[in-house]
């Protein structure tokens, strides 16, 4: 019997969609070990926090009032201290840019084995981790012979837990070494244009090289407007310089799940069908039926998007633009 400690993340005071994943990557991995899950809740409005994360299947939630964002050395203390005291045998992170940030400094200091970027995790006398290479190409297994281990967990793999729960909250015993702190957040600054973040949108409309060229962005951007939608892309619209950074959707972009995500002239690369697969309905427009956003689509249309997007705005009460 063996318990689950799985830290939860939170950014300008809101939880990350991640947190809520956390618990359901966390559950399964406790029933497998017969033992409970513990969360853990650091900086911010914790006891807020801890309500909203007190979710079916939940055992414990222990929460560390130290700062409102997050820093580097309070999460590495407070985490070292909450496995001890919980008497965890297991440690997941969340595979974002903060949990990569102190997840190898927990991991060495704890003396634990780490993986990182898992897609799936199956304890079989030794751990099995199921994780990506090749830009998604290959899935393979690692297996780590240790009685105790860390993983960090990929965003938008497990779903996010639901479910009024009767977790146990409590004020963690931690004792933060202040003199060991430092650094401080001043401050936050968008990347890129700063307009949206992608990652909140309800409906993303996204477009890839089937667009042809930039003047024809118009079109899509008018469908977006239309469904209320964001405009997101794939990576060679970026790169061209039509749409910035912060709208890309993939492996060196960002992970959406939104209700509905439109992929308009997108083949499907596995860089990208890792940022969006997790979209609760995918709706592709393509050329091409063998193209590989087919395989995930819940619905396709095979027809030149220059003839379909036009005929949806028209249906949805806008005006298409002339292209």
């Amino acid at each position: 019997m063996s318990d689950v400690l799985a830290v939860t993340e939170h950014r300008r005071g809101e939880l990350r969609d991640v947190s809520y994943e956390m618990i359901t990557a966390g559950r399964e991995l406790a029933d497998a070990l017969g033992g409970d899950l513990h969360l853990a809740v650091i900086s911010g409005d914790v006891d807020e926090y801890a309500d909203q994360l007190n979710r079916d299947g939940v055992d414990a939630i222990h929460t560390v009032a130290e700062g409102e964002e997050f820093n580097h050395d309070v999460y590495s203390q407070a985490i070292q201290q909450l496995y001890d005291q919980t008497g965890a045998s297991a440690l997941l992170m969340p595979n974002t840019v903060n949990g990569l940030d102190y997840a190898p400094a927990v991991a060495g200091a704890l003396d634990l084995p780490l993986v990182t970027d898992a897609i799936g995790i199956e304890p079989n006398g030794a751990l099995t981790v199921t994780r990506e290479q090749y830009g998604g190409k290959v899935e393979t297994t690692l297996d780590v012979d240790a009685d105790e281990y860390a993983v960090t967990v990929r965003p938008a793999e497990w779903p996010q837990a639901d479910g009024q729960g009767d977790a146990d909250v409590q004020a963690a015993d931690v004792d933060i070494d202040d003199d060991a702190v430092g650094s401080t957040v001043n401050g936050f600054e968008e990347v890129g244009s700063g307009d949206v973040d992608i990652t909140e949108a309800d409906v993303l409309v996204s477009i890839g090289r089937g667009i042809e060229e930039e003047d024809n962005l118009p079109l899509v951007e008018a469908l977006a407007e239309t469904l209320g939608a964001t405009l997101s892309s794939s990576r060679p619209i970026v790169d061209n310089g039509w749409l910035p950074k912060n709208r890309q959707v993939g492996q060196s972009g960002k992970v959406v799940t939104p209700d509905v995500y439109i992929a308009i002239g997108i083949s499907g690369a596995v860089q990208h069908v890792a940022g969006m697969k997790g979209s609760d309905t995918i709706i592709a427009i393509n050329t091409d039926p063998n193209a590989p956003i087919m395989d995930i689509a819940d619905y396709a249309i095979v027809d030149d998007l220059f003839d379909v997007v036009p005929e949806l705005i028209e249906q949805f009460g806008g005006e298409a633009p002339s292209v």
